[in-house]
């Protein structure tokens, strides 16, 4: 293999965000996140239910207006994993399979989070104008065909 074949940067963050939300344990959409900073993982995380409290697909959903409530975005994990690892992510990268939502964005923008790489667009586009103001980049990294995050794929796409 080439250097010229070698998987892009943010491809290959991106395809470990895809693995990491494989973990995922809401069926109701699977993300996963991943925090870099100088090309270097710093914390992942993945959507799924408080640490000792049963699984979405365990127990069956929390729903409030028409979202599961029982399980913490994907993106807020990864900011937890690194606080309780004592790890600075201030300035950092984050590659998500999926576009934040408006709370999780306010908070990758408190942590100091300076770009946020999504995979698919989710609901959310005043973060896109707010980013903008602050001058947090937002970059689109297309999945690759074929490649999905959402499950089940029999119940069609839905949203947590």
């Amino acid at each position: 293999m080439s250097p010229h074949d070698r998987t892009p940067w943010d491809q290959y963050f991106m395809n470990i965000a895809r693995v990491v939300s494989s973990r995922a344990t809401c069926d109701r959409k699977h993300v996963g996140a991943v925090i870099v900073r100088d090309k270097t993982i710093l914390s992942t995380g993945y959507n799924g239910s408080i640490r000792g409290m049963p699984h979405c697909s365990e127990s069956g959903h929390m729903m409030e207006d028409g979202h599961c409530v029982a399980t913490i975005h994907a993106e807020m994990n990864a900011v937890i994993q690194a606080a309780r690892n004592g790890v600075r992510i201030e300035g950092a990268s984050i590659y998500i399979t999926a576009s934040p939502c408006w709370g999780c964005f306010k908070a990758l923008a408190n942590a100091g989070i300076q770009r946020i790489c999504f995979g698919e667009f989710y609901r959310e586009e005043r973060s896109f104008r707010v980013a903008e103001r602050l001058n947090i980049q937002m970059v689109h990294i297309p999945l690759a065909p074929g490649d999905t995050v959402s499950v089940p794929p029999a119940e069609g796409p839905r949203h947590g």
